[in-house]
């Protein structure tokens, strides 16, 4: 029987049937883009984020979204200060805590606690305001070389390592499972300043922001 006739009866599934050019493994770049593309397809996702910053106010922050415009968002900082927000098509719901306005410049002299939502149009949103826009931008950069397989929380998963010459200081390593679609499962960020991980979880997973009581709810959306 001839190779070629082996491979036709067996189905193609013999070591060698597929030819050189399909037996070739996936190259790091092409991990990358398929990760990148994987997660943004995505329906919903939550995002953990953990910055440690040298001689800086460390932060965490949690973004549960559908990568649009409905999303609930929370930041919390070393200081004791936290946001959050839940943002609804068009409006933002925002509620600071007492220690976060007062870090912002705000003069918290006789108030009591911050507890009331303060809702505003989302198209006030600027860039710096510490507000999510609800979106993450899954996009490939720099050169990618593989590194080790690994681990995220029992997950198989393969490490990437990237370059980027516009941030030369900065290590970026990406873990992409290898079992089932190729999640981003954790991103791990560091410089002389900054450490910063990211984590990815609940992949696809039904996503349901609901608007605070009307009762604790501050409008503010008509003034201005």
């Amino acid at each position: 029987m001839t190779a070629a006739l082996a491979c036709l009866v067996m189905g193609g599934a013999m070591t060698g049937c597929a030819g050189d050019s399909a037996a070739e493994e996936v190259s790091a770049g092409q991990m990358m883009d398929d990760a990148n593309k994987t997660m943004r397809a995505l329906k919903s996702v939550t995002i953990d984020t953990d910055t440690k910053v040298s001689g800086g106010d460390d932060r965490t922050s949690r973004l549960t979204t559908d990568l649009k415009d409905h999303c609930a968002f929370e930041a919390t900082s070393a200081t004791g200060g936290s946001l959050e927000q839940l943002r609804i098509g068009g409006t933002d719901y925002v509620r600071p805590n007492r220690k976060y306005l007062e870090v912002s410049g705000h003069n918290m002299a006789g108030a009591g606690e911050q507890d009331r939502w303060i809702k505003v149009p989302a198209s006030e949103s600027t860039p710096g305001d510490g507000l999510s826009q609800c979106t993450h931008e899954f996009a490939s950069f720099g050169e990618v070389t593989k590194g080790e397989p690994t681990k995220v929380n029992e997950a198989p998963a393969i490490t990437l390592k990237v370059t980027d010459k516009e941030e030369a200081g900065t290590s970026f390593t990406f873990y992409v499972a290898t079992e089932g679609k190729p999640y981003i499962l954790k991103v791990v960020a560091k410089d002389d300043q900054f450490d910063n991980t990211t984590s990815f979880s609940s992949f696809d997973e039904p996503l349901d922001v609901q608007a605070p009581d009307r009762a604790d709810v501050l409008d503010m959306s008509s003034v201005g």
